[in-house]
């Protein structure tokens, strides 16, 4: 486990800096709120519905950590006073393999969190991380059609569209969109 990790990200005029790091049992709390929100979970296949189920899904992130193949990061806002730090995301990077020069994004913004430019900054931050430090050489991020938002965010993270996926009932009824950064850009 990276307990020491710490990406960081620069703020903005509107919005404060933010620390990644690995997933702590200290965040249960924190995450089964932040599945409260009904978008959030429209969005994600977790089911997060109160603290032991945060503390079953933060054991699932240590586990990824522990094999390697999955290094999920909580995003926290920065801030100038206690608590210092809250809660704003999620991003994963998924299918992580030694001698594999590629990987899947994944992410969430928490509600409160959202509009202020939170995932293109954490997506940039991990992406760089796992280009200069994993070596990866290419990243995917898919998301539904009908989710517009994900492809503002994509797009600010320098992802490119590539193409559009076709629909796989049920876990994936509706056409979905790759998008591919590659680490030279």
């Amino acid at each position: 486990m990276n307990d020491g990790l710490a990406l960081h990200a620069d703020g903005t005029a509107t919005a404060p800096p933010l620390v990644l790091r690995p997933w702590a049992a200290s965040d249960a709390t924190a995450l089964a709120e932040a599945y409260q929100d009904q978008v959030l979970r429209r969005w994600t296949s977790s089911a997060v519905t109160d603290e032991a189920d945060a503390l079953r899904w933060l054991a699932e992130q240590r586990r990824g950590w522990e094999a390697g193949d999955r290094l999920g990061f909580a995003v926290l806002e920065t801030l100038p006073g206690p608590p210092h730090q809250r809660l704003a995301g999620h991003v994963v990077l998924k299918g992580v393999a030694p001698g594999k020069s590629s990987a899947e994004v994944g992410y969430w913004t928490a509600a409160p969190a959202r509009g202020r430019g939170v995932a293109p900054r954490a997506l940039t931050a991990v992406g760089d991380w796992a280009f200069a430090t994993l070596g990866l050489e290419l990243l995917e991020l898919l998301h539904q059609v009908d989710n517009p938002a994900s492809c503002r965010v994509a797009e600010k993270s320098r992802f490119g569209l590539d193409r559009v996926l076709p629909g796989c009932p049920p876990a994936y009824p509706l056409d979905g969109h790759l998008h591919i950064r590659r680490a030279s850009r």
